[in-house]
């Protein structure tokens, strides 16, 4: 089996309208599964911050989440996102509609939509910031120098 290392595309890259992963591939990456299982408020304010771009907190997005889920309404709050995230990366709306995913299979859902950031280059444990603090360091290149002529002094 392929590291998740080596299925990540670049975030310029044409997107086929494919997800890189199924929606039941949670073990896949086995600790975000965990943690998505025990904590799915946590996983989804981190994929929030990431396809919100920074604009909405981890803590708010994870804090409305989980009020929400104390009253069984959290697929309210969380399938939007799915479908702003589907609309950043062209991704068809599969198995079925966003809400009926997020109704029915709320923590694969989530996890699903983490490993989608995750093999397009965004790191949501990390945060919006450092992920664009990443992306700019990967632009940087280092000059490159060419060996040739050597100045010899008179």
């Amino acid at each position: 089996m392929a590291s998740p290392a080596a299925n990540r595309q670049s975030i310029t890259t044409p997107n086929s309208g494919q997800w890189t992963t199924g929606l039941f591939d949670c073990f896949d990456d086995s600790s975000n599964c965990f943690m998505t299982w025990c904590c799915p408020f946590i996983t989804f304010g981190r994929n929030v911050e990431i396809i919100d771009k920074g604009k909405t907190s981890p803590a708010d997005a994870s804090r409305t989440y989980y009020i929400l889920g104390s009253f069984g309404f959290a697929f309210c709050y969380s399938y939007p996102y799915r479908k702003k995230l589907r609309e950043q990366f062209s991704l068809k709306e599969q198995p079925c509609g966003d809400c009926l995913v997020h109704c029915c299979c709320i923590q694969c859902a989530l996890c699903q939509e983490h490993r989608e950031l995750i093999n397009r280059g965004l790191d949501p444990t990390i945060g919006w910031a450092a992920n664009v603090a990443r992306m700019i360091q990967n632009e940087k290149v280092a000059p490159v120098v060419e060996a040739g002529m050597n100045r010899v002094a008179p």
